[in-house]
């Protein structure tokens, strides 16, 4: 592992030269899912927990976004990050980030807590749940799937979601509904955090921070709704913890095609101190603290996972 850290001590050296790579996760699941084989469980998180403690200066976001602006990260500085507000943040992640002494920032949809469920995982659970042998979504212009097998569900599941995922969000809602009555399965209410485990969280030494009520594709809604989005969870959260929330994410995250600048500028005067993108780099000196980039390398191989949080700290966006 020696050469990793003395790649990654050369790309990020600390002080004003540092730069501060964000790992984005959504879940740890208890065990493999064969329907997301490439989704974290708790096994493989504990195995990257392991890695980054090694090679990285892992920080708290707050306390890292403070550190990049006043030039003063320590070399091999990360930060983790979760989004959405999944129930097993909680119940996995968390105590698997307290055995290595490590903290996250978990970014929290408040429009899904206490029984609510995500748009996509309701499409999951449909073509998981289901009896049928093929499903269709005639509000979205997608002709029957089959979902005989395993790989046809998972293929199943790409083109669902990703003929769903940015229409207008009434169309949204009307096919996503198509898909979860036409499966007739039976969909969990248990997936996202109650509100008491998102205290739990920050009790626990962890960072909350906003995400949305309903996770929208901000580019989609008129600016008045993308306000109401971004401000009502920030003052749900606040008054759930009792304390003033510094931190955003942007829903997918993607500069143009999920957020504009309009956002930013929306961000900053509901009083954040700073938001995360899913634009891919690491963040430096003279970054914009209103779009840092996230990533996560998905390698499973020690080696090759060093290699690509390298790789990333080369790699700079516009704002980075």
């Amino acid at each position: 592992m020696r050469v990793p850290k003395l790649v990654l001590s050369a790309l990020s050296p600390g002080g004003q030269r540092g730069r501060l790579s964000i790992l984005i996760f959504h879940r740890v699941l208890p065990t493999p899912d064969p329907l997301f084989p490439d989704e974290v469980d708790a096994a493989r998180f504990d195995e990257l927990l392991t890695w980054l403690r090694h090679w990285m200066n892992v920080l708290p976001l707050d306390e890292a976004v403070r550190r990049l602006k006043a030039g003063s990260l320590p070399p091999r500085a990360a930060a983790i990050t979760f989004d959405d507000g999944y129930a097993d943040n909680r119940t996995i992640a968390m105590p698997l980030l307290q055995k290595h002494k490590l903290s996250a920032a978990f970014f929290i949809s408040t429009g899904f807590l206490d029984g609510g469920r995500m748009w996509n995982d309701t499409i999951i659970e449909s073509v998981r749940g289901t009896k049928l042998d093929s499903l269709a979504c005639k509000t979205a212009g997608i002709s029957p799937l089959a979902l005989g097998t395993t790989e046809q569900k998972r293929s199943a599941l790409t083109t669902l979601i990703n003929g769903i995922k940015h229409l207008p969000s009434t169309q949204r809602a009307e096919a996503v509904a198509e898909v979860a009555e036409s499966s007739a399965a039976m969909l969990p209410n248990d997936l996202m955090m109650s509100s008491a485990q998102v205290r739990e969280l920050r009790d626990g030494g962890m960072v909350v921070g906003a995400h949305t009520v309903s996770h929208p594709i901000l580019a989609r809604l008129e600016f008045v709704r993308a306000q109401e989005e971004v401000a009502t969870s920030k003052h749900v959260l606040e008054a759930l913890l009792g304390e003033k929330l510094g931190l955003f994410a942007y829903p997918n995250g993607k500069l143009d095609a999920d957020y504009c600048g309009e956002h930013v500028g929306l961000v900053k005067s509901l009083g954040f101190e700073a938001a995360v993108s899913t634009n891919w780099g690491a963040a430096g000196a003279g970054c914009d603290l209103f779009q840092l980039p996230r990533f996560t390398p998905w390698d499973k191989d020690a080696g090759r996972f060093g290699l690509r949080l390298a790789s990333n700290l080369r790699r700079r966006y516009p704002g980075a």
